[in-house]
């Protein structure tokens, strides 16, 4: 995956940084987690993974809870996890994943940003072919971890690749490995800085930076929407 993972990593959180409304999306994404599988984390690898993310962003413990409580609400919202796919400005390839109470709602939004960019939405699944889905961990490194070692103990569970950037270790498997790869580090004790399902660009582009500017004022626009949980691109 290399630096281009890295940049676009880092790319990502540094708009992500921006953003007033971060705990609302590390919310939802817990709320959705606990009302499909039930809100004890110990019984539910997702609601794990998405309280051990909420809390790497330093999102309080009250927070945590009442995303968690909302879910078994009686007023408690039915969230769809829906994933648009589009075309921005320069040609850009851009994934965007989607969890909302409104179809409707959330769809004329997401158009209207690519519209307004000069880009359009694509048919579902037009896109799935420049896309890889990937399992990303990331460790801090320390002086206990042997990465070597590390990295033959997690090869018959799903391990694609092992790198280390900037004293953080990203451990890459296919997305189908991710609950494998994510239960050895909990049994190993491992504190992870973040688990998550990425999608890695099979040909990544380069563009210039009077072209990312304008990439990147679309991607504000749709990520600052409460209904966009993630978003992703072929930018190198």
């Amino acid at each position: 995956m290399g630096r281009a993972f890295e940049y676009r990593r880092a790319s990502k959180e540094k708009r992500w940084d921006k953003m007033s409304k971060l705990f609302p999306k590390l919310g939802k994404a817990i709320t959705v987690a606990a009302k499909e599988g039930g809100p004890d984390p110990d019984m539910n690898a997702k609601l794990r993974t998405a309280i051990q993310n909420a809390k790497a962003q330093n999102m309080p413990k009250d927070n945590i809870e009442a995303a968690i409580k909302r879910a078994s609400g009686k007023d408690a919202a039915t969230f769809e996890e829906i994933v648009y796919e589009g075309k921005g400005p320069h040609g850009v390839l851009v994934v965007v994943e989607c969890a909302t109470d409104n179809s409707t709602r959330t769809v004329a939004n997401v158009k209207s940003y690519f519209n307004k960019a000069g880009g359009s939405l694509v048919p579902s699944g037009s896109l799935e072919f420049m896309f890889s889905r990937k399992a990303v961990f990331e460790l801090e490194k320390n002086e206990n971890i042997d990465i070597e070692e590390l990295e033959f103990e997690l090869i018959d569970f799903g391990l694609e690749e092992i790198e280390l950037i900037d004293e953080t270790i990203f451990v890459y498997g296919d997305y189908t490995n991710f609950g494998t790869l994510n239960k050895i580090f909990e049994e190993k004790g491992m504190e992870l800085k973040k688990a998550s399902l990425q999608r890695i660009p099979t040909s990544p582009i380069e563009f210039s930076e009077e072209q990312l500017l304008d990439i990147e004022k679309m991607l504000d626009k749709i990520e600052e929407d409460d209904d966009i949980q993630a978003v992703f691109t072929n930018i190198n």
